[in-house]
């Protein structure tokens, strides 16, 4: 196998709906983003790397089928989270669960799986509901895949608990429990559309690493600065300096 494949593989039926196929995250680059101007007058985030490689690193997964949610309501005397699914093209429920791993009912977690922590805090201490996911993902030995809410353009009413896989060793279809932002919405009442950006995955190579602390003198800081001071000022200083372009296909 070659080492820099990652496979996401799903039901026939799944693939065939191409809308929903993951895609590289590039794809998906803001509308905000792209209309920004970056000059020597103007200088703005379009002209940094390092924040357009956090739009363009990885593949992107789309949520799999609609969802109707009712985040922080009281309901016979306490606080819920209620997640409806309509109807899907794929009517046969059972045949949905098992071999296409779609939800046909809410299904999540007890708050107190994650109690105190920050994201019990903004999820408002309610039921953390979970997205079922489609796909297999396979990497090659050694690699793993880093899980998480698309960077730098996360999707303002929800977001998904990152996660690291060894995806070269498991298995199973990988799902992805979620928090409401409460910070936003209190309450919240909306549809999370078929086909909504969720999930950044982003393949890397396990390794160990050790950590040192150095310390450095006067005359090594300036080094630094004598060396860098001036290309620093250009307005594309870091891309022709330090950059290095990767593809994600």
């Amino acid at each position: 196998m070659f080492e820099n494949v990652i496979h996401f593989s799903a039901h026939k039926d799944i693939v065939a709906q191409k809308k929903l196929n993951p895609v590289p995250i590039k794809t998906n680059i803001p509308e905000w983003f792209k209309k920004l101007n970056h000059n020597n007058q103007y200088k703005t985030v379009k002209g940094c790397v390092p924040f357009l490689e956090t739009l363009t690193t990885g593949y992107l997964l789309k949520t799999p089928q609609q969802f109707l949610i009712n985040h922080n309501e009281f309901k016979e005397d306490s606080r819920v989270t209620e997640l409806q699914i309509p109807d899907t093209p794929f009517p046969d429920k059972e045949k949905k669960f098992c071999l296409y791993n779609l939800n046909y009912s809410a299904d999540g977690h007890n708050p107190q799986q994650i109690k105190g922590s920050p994201l019990a805090q903004k999820n408002l201490d309610v039921h953390v509901q979970k997205i079922l996911n489609p796909w297999y993902i396979k990497t090659a030995p050694g690699y793993s895949c880093l899980f998480l809410p698309p960077l730098n353009n996360t999707d303002s009413r929800f977001s998904i608990i990152p996660g690291i896989v060894n995806t070269d060793k498991f298995e199973s279809r990988i799902n992805f429990p979620f928090i409401v932002n409460g910070d936003k919405y209190p309450h919240l009442k909306d549809t999370i559309e078929e086909g909504t950006p969720y999930v950044q995955v982003i393949p890397f190579k396990r390794n160990s690493w050790k950590m040192k602390i150095n310390s450095l003198n006067d005359s090594n800081i300036n080094k630094k600065l004598i060396k860098f001071g001036f290309l620093w000022k250009l307005i594309h200083s870091y891309k022709t300096i330090v950059w290095e372009k990767i593809s994600w296909k």
